[in-house]
């Protein structure tokens, strides 16, 4: 599913050349040390989708995919019940040959939150750590970048990109079935322009760590484009659950946006700002018939919908901006 001579190439195109032959490696350990147990069944799916011919791609508003000739009735039925084989499908939409994947999040509404703040991704290297199945990915390429990288240990995620690439066949964008912690220590000068980390935060133990290691893989100048959950509250505020939060059992630490402001320039970023700040609705997270499992609206009190099951403040997310000196 990786293409490797592709990425070869698309890399060596980037400012972040010199790093092609340690992410390479990187993938064949973990590769080694993990693999899932119906990976072979995702693979030989993909090989199984059909031929399509692509008449038209959008990119800049939306992730949408064209045939030359419309897809029949039966041929829209059987390859449904294909990506259905992948399911939950939790970030998009995607339109793919008229099928509608209605994804479990309307990322495209994220998007057009953060794409206002971020200034131009023309010709520029980027990296999207923790991208789920890439949506995101695809539409920084839509706004010219050079060099898309996505990282998430998932492999269902990587499927259902491969799926995507498959039929827009762009060899500017990649996914690689990592973590951060499998990146460079480091990347110096030859780091990405911009690094983008979206719903991460909340699940590291280590924060801070976090932003220092999203920091490094910043080229000088780069710019850290950070979503995650936040409480209300000043810059002593900040929430950690003592079980669950929004029925997550994984949410860490939840601070506060001054507070996560002073995090970020305590980790030595400079001209730290927020963008955007948004209450998460039962529209833009729900369940879908591509993502069937419980959902926002099931994780929320009945009778308070600014209030989790737990009791907790319901949740709202918040965009960070922050450049590396």
């Amino acid at each position: 599913m990786i293409n490797y001579p592709e990425f070869h190439k698309a890399i060596n195109l980037s400012r972040v050349a010199p790093w092609h032959e340690f992410l390479l490696d990187a993938v064949c350990q973990k590769l080694k040390t993990y693999t899932h147990g119906e990976l072979e069944i995702w693979q030989s799916l993909i090989l199984e989708l059909p031929e399509i011919k692509v008449k038209s791609l959008e990119l800049n508003k939306s992730v949408s995919i064209e045939a030359i000739r419309p897809l029949s009735l039966d041929q829209k039925k059987q390859l449904t019940q294909q990506l259905k084989q992948l399911h939950p499908w939790r970030k998009g939409p995607f339109n793919l040959f008229d099928i509608h994947i209605d994804t479990e999040w309307r990322s495209d509404w994220k998007w057009e939150r953060i794409q206002p703040h971020i200034g131009s991704l023309k010709d520029k290297s980027i990296l999207d750590v923790g991208c789920g199945n890439g949506y995101h990915c695809w539409r920084m390429l839509g706004e010219q970048a050079r060099f898309v990288l996505g990282i998430d240990p998932s492999q269902k995620y990587l499927t259902q990109f491969s799926i995507m690439q498959k039929y827009i066949n762009n060899p500017k964008c990649h996914f690689l079935p990592l973590g951060i912690e499998d990146m460079p220590e480091d990347m110096g000068g030859d780091g990405f322009d911009n690094v983008f980390c979206l719903g991460v935060l909340y699940h590291r133990k280590d924060p801070i760590n976090l932003l220092y290691q999203l920091k490094n893989l910043l080229t000088r100048g780069g710019e850290l484009i950070l979503e995650t959950l936040v409480v209300d509250g000043d810059s002593s505020t900040l929430l950690v659950p003592s079980g669950r939060y929004a029925q997550m059992r994984n949410v860490w630490f939840l601070p506060s946006i001054k507070m996560l402001e002073l995090w970020l320039k305590k980790c030595g970023y400079t001209n730290v700002r927020t963008v955007d700040v948004n209450q998460t609705t039962t529209e833009e997270q729900r369940t879908t018939e591509w993502m069937t499992f419980h959902s926002l609206k099931d994780f929320l009190d009945e009778q308070d919908l600014n209030k989790t099951n737990e009791g907790y403040q319901a949740p709202k997310r918040a965009t960070f901006i922050a450049t590396k000196p």
